[in-house]
């Protein structure tokens, strides 16, 4: 991977004017809308490789959707730098980087489980580099429902389902943390997800229940929806989180890291009402885990 920035817009520049935004956003929800109609046909639903474990997986269809993807915003957008999960970075001029996971819950479009999505958001600044980059415009499409999201910065979080209007969707107001349903995911690596378990042991009892849905970007979706008070997971990438992460803050929540600064590897939090108390409850539980995951390998791929 390159070491030059992909994009030449330093993070502390302002976004995108208005008009652009809509442009991006249009953009995103179209080309996410076009891979989701590919990635419905399960022809090719098999494995066709690992990356980090074994259980790590990638099917044809994942790169043939960020294939799709990639050309499609090249076309549109020929300046813009690129991002995805499958690689094949490419540099821009423009400002704009795509940050592109083509099946966002491989595992589950693997088994049939209706819980996959397509990512796609614009971001500013260099997605590689934790604290330096923000999303702008996103979108996020489940293949399997029809429901689409997407958002850009000022424009509100929108989903629709099916063929029934746009509904603007906004974060959960319920913040007590006993009446809490919160969404988390598991690395692949098994010593990270031991590490994982722990952590849950302490949080478990304080909230009402967990739910590991398998897709961080739908999960994010639904915090922004309020179908979920709150979400967290260590280990994500910047295409497993970018469209999400401006989902909801465009719905009126916060994604933060443990230290209430923009989300990283180390862990993402997300929530309305929630985030904060979230936040304190995983910072305590965290403490009282004497041992970390082992380096890059036991985060999720």
């Amino acid at each position: 991977m390159s070491s030059e920035p992909l994009s030449s817009e330093p993070v502390g520049a302002s976004e995108p004017d208005a008009g652009v935004l809509v442009e991006l956003e249009r953009l995103a929800v179209q080309v996410a809308t076009e891979a989701a109609l590919l990635i419905a046909d399960r022809a090719a639903a098999g494995v066709l490789d690992t990356k980090s474990t074994a259980t790590d997986v990638v099917t044809q269809m994942d790169r043939r959707s960020q294939e799709l993807i990639a050309d499609l915003l090249r076309e549109a957008r020929p300046d813009d730098a690129f991002f995805g999960e499958e690689g094949g970075d490419r540099q821009g001029s423009s400002g704009i980087t795509w940050v592109v996971d083509p099946i966002d819950g491989t595992v589950n479009y693997v088994y049939d489980i209706p819980a996959f999505a397509v990512s796609v958001a614009a971001v500013v600044g260099d997605p590689r580099v934790p604290g330096q980059w923000r999303p702008v415009a996103a979108a996020i499409v489940n293949p399997i429902s029809g429901e689409r999201f997407w958002a850009r910065v000022g424009g509100g979080a929108w989903r629709q389902r099916g063929r029934h209007a746009p509904r603007q969707i906004a974060v959960s107001t319920q913040g007590e943390l006993a009446l809490a349903l919160v969404a988390t995911g598991f690395a692949y690596d098994a010593a990270t997800r031991h590490w994982q378990a722990r952590v849950l042991v302490p949080v478990l009892p304080q909230i009402r229940d967990i739910r590991r849905g398998g897709s961080a970007a739908l999960d994010l979706c639904h915090v922004a929806d309020g179908s979920l008070d709150g979400y967290y997971e260590r280990g994500l990438n910047p295409w497993d989180l970018a469209a999400g992460w401006l989902l909801v803050l465009e719905a009126g929540g916060q994604v933060t890291n443990l230290a209430g600064d923009p989300p990283d590897r180390a862990m993402t939090i997300a929530g309305g009402a929630l985030c904060d108390p979230l936040r304190e409850l995983l910072g305590a539980a965290i403490s009282g885990v004497d041992d970390t995951p082992d380096g890059p390998g036991g985060m999720k791929a």
